[in-house]
């Protein structure tokens, strides 16, 4: 630039452009000062309603297991041994023996009987543990029946069985075991200061006790039907917690007393023999023995075809 220029010789160039252009002094615009932000608002914290905690669920209360009895304590006493050669000879079950068709048989029975025993209601517990195992006429084989479903039920962990021979006329239960005795039922009804359980022989099978008829006396039938009677069953089954009682009675049709033991037992168990019982003869004695509700009818002497299958053929037992 020439230096006799009119221009000043200082300041920028800028203001000196300025005073040539006679815009005057240059002004810097002074910074707008920015415009005040304004920070949007914040929403509101969303709260969820609180959630309700699911209230615990009802604990079901738990009724106590049903206590079981303690079994009862061991017998004592003598102990009457049953002949084995009397068991083979009547054809009967031998406990020691294997399995076979007849063990089977009665296994069968015996399972229905102790089931209806034990779901017995409205009846005295007394009463419900009795069985009567009777028939029509003699030589239906009631007896026989009567000892095969004690030996059967001997063998039950957790029962026992007394064995009542209650055929005054013709007692045939300790002949056919192999024992020996004298005073029995009879006695224990005819006095009342007999203690009943005194008179059962304890076998050497762990589960069967028998108790003798007794002696012979006229008026059987109103010692049965007297509250002596009721208070010595009663007695009998209260001895021992986890006792059946089993009566083998007199035939109904031949003897009265049958008529009245079935008054104290839950059960009657009707033997009816093949071929051989009479419908009428039946019904009749079905009639007679009224005061048992519970009837089950047992076939005793059914033949079976040459080959045919029966209990027990599955594991060889028949053979």
């Amino acid at each position: 630039m020439n230096q006799h220029s009119p221009l000043k010789q200082s300041g920028s160039l800028l203001e000196r452009a300025a005073e040539l252009y006679g815009f005057g002094q240059a002004q810097v615009p002074a910074q707008a000062e920015p415009a005040p932000v304004f920070a949007a608002p914040r929403p509101a914290p969303v709260t969820a309603p609180p959630v309700a905690e699911p209230a615990p669920a009802p604990v079901a209360k738990r009724e106590p297991a049903p206590r079981r009895a303690p079994p009862p304590p061991p017998q004592t006493g003598p102990v009457h041994p049953i002949d084995r050669r009397r068991l083979r000879q009547g054809a009967l079950i031998e406990p020691e023996a294997p399995v076979g068709a007849l063990a089977e048989e009665f296994r069968i029975v015996k399972r229905q009987l102790l089931l209806n025993a034990r779901a017995m209601t409205g009846v005295a517990e007394a009463k419900a543990r009795t069985l009567l195992v009777s028939s029509a006429q003699p030589g239906e084989g009631k007896t026989f029946c009567a000892l095969n479903l004690a030996l059967s039920i001997s063998g039950e962990p957790d029962t026992e069985v007394l064995l009542v021979d209650g055929d005054f006329p013709n007692p045939q239960v300790l002949n056919m075991l192999g024992l020996s005795g004298e005073a029995g039922l009879v006695d224990a009804l005819a006095d009342p200061r007999l203690d009943p359980e005194s008179l059962v022989l304890r076998t050497d099978l762990p589960g069967l006790s028998v108790l003798p008829a007794g002696r012979q006396v006229a008026n059987v039938t109103e010692l049965l039907a007297s509250e002596r009677a009721r208070d010595v069953v009663e007695r009998l089954a209260g001895a021992r917690s986890n006792r059946i009682i089993l009566i083998d009675s007199p035939p109904v049709l031949m003897a009265s007393p049958a008529t009245v033991l079935a008054g104290l037992a839950g059960q009657l168990v009707m033997v009816v023999r093949a071929d051989a019982t009479r419908e009428s003869d039946l019904r009749e004695a079905l009639e007679l023995l009224s005061a048992c509700e519970r009837v089950s009818l047992l076939l005793n002497g059914a033949g079976f075809a040459a080959g045919g299958r029966r209990f027990g053929a599955y594991y060889g037992y028949g053979q």
